[in-house]
């Protein structure tokens, strides 16, 4: 069992915030190798459902993420001019910290109430994607913070390759379809902390919104917030993971590349009941993304007289990227 540090969402918490309950089953990826298509078919099935699916025995192992929330405590605990120095202007967050009411959500009225830090991935001198990729910000405090999260994203990773596979064989495609895409591919783990806010406090901690990548792995989603919005019913449902287990969710270049056949859920995270609201809450998604290059293009099984192709001009995940970027106000026009 996990040893979190954080605090631990519980049903009660739940039942405060008067939100039903979305029926998301809770997935093994450990049947992934003993019944590979019905895992796939499992996956899928939760994600045209729901776009989200939960899956425990993930296999990054409890000890590294137990360091990894000691030292995102630790990072966000640092005063606010020693963190602001690690902010890059006109950087689009790409790497490095964002400071509190920087994103905001897509059409949203209020900036989110949150801070985040940003690790990607770590490229060799003269990577041909350098030039679209960023160079990943160490800050010196606290001691171990590289190494850490250099290991968690390898990890997360490996994790999401085999998601990908899974991915792939449901949708009737090779089960290594998704290899050459997400080679040095441009993901991103992102380390949330919402702080304590007020009880009167306007905006939410993050606003209803749709991911940009292919598929979101978040680990920290036991405390309270947490919501999708259910197509079939139009009501926000609550998302509860077995502790330990992993959120996830489709995202928009993954929906486009399937012609909607899997969806990018809209989600958010609202603020606690007043009770709470001292409290801080932490969360680490990891965006998974292709490579710059990749050419996101509808893929022909998808497109059915039914099901018209929505998207017949192709491109680039870098390209999609900086459209969604300046949408959220993290590069500005």
């Amino acid at each position: 069992m996990l040893m979190w540090r954080f605090p631990v969402r519980t049903t009660k918490a739940f039942e405060m915030l008067d939100t039903p309950l979305a029926n998301v089953p809770t997935l093994s990826l450990a049947d992934q190798a003993r019944d590979p298509e019905r895992f796939a078919a499992d996956l899928g099935g939760s994600f045209r459902r729901f776009g989200f699916a939960v899956v425990a025995d993930h296999g990054i192992p409890g000890d590294l993420i137990a360091r990894a929330w000691s030292e995102t405590e630790a990072l966000f605990k640092l005063a606010d001019d020693e963190k602001r120095g690690y902010f890059v202007e006109g950087g689009g967050g790409a790497r490095g910290y964002t400071p509190f009411k920087t994103e905001i959500a897509k059409d949203a009225k209020h900036v989110d109430l949150k801070e985040f830090w940003h690790v990607g991935r770590e490229l060799p001198a003269g990577h041909r994607y350098a030039g679209d990729m960023a160079p990943n910000i160490w800050p010196a405090r606290p001691e171990g913070f590289k190494d850490t999260f250099v290991e968690l994203f390898a990890a997360f990773d490996t994790a999401g390759d085999k998601l990908l596979s899974a991915i792939a064989r449901h949708l009737g495609l090779a089960p290594d379809w998704f290899d050459p895409a997400v080679k040095d591919g441009n993901s991103v783990l992102r380390l949330l902390h919402y702080p304590p806010i007020p009880v009167d406090a306007e905006g939410v901690r993050a606003g209803a919104h749709e991911d940009i990548n292919l598929i979101t792995l978040l680990l920290g989603a036991e405390e309270a917030g947490l919501e999708l919005l259910d197509r079939d019913s139009g009501r926000w449902l609550a998302i509860k993971p077995p502790e330990g287990a992993m959120v996830v969710n489709v995202g928009d270049m993954l929906q486009r590349l399937t012609n909607h056949v899997l969806p990018s859920t809209t989600h958010r995270v609202v603020n606690p009941p007043p009770e709470r609201r001292g409290h801080s809450r932490y969360s680490m998604p990891f965006f998974l993304h292709p490579a710059p290059d990749f050419l996101i293009e509808t893929l022909p099984q998808t497109i059915t007289a039914e099901n018209p192709n929505r998207y017949p001009t192709p491109i680039t995940a870098n390209g999609y990227l900086h459209e969604r970027l300046v949408e959220i106000g993290l590069i500005k026009k």
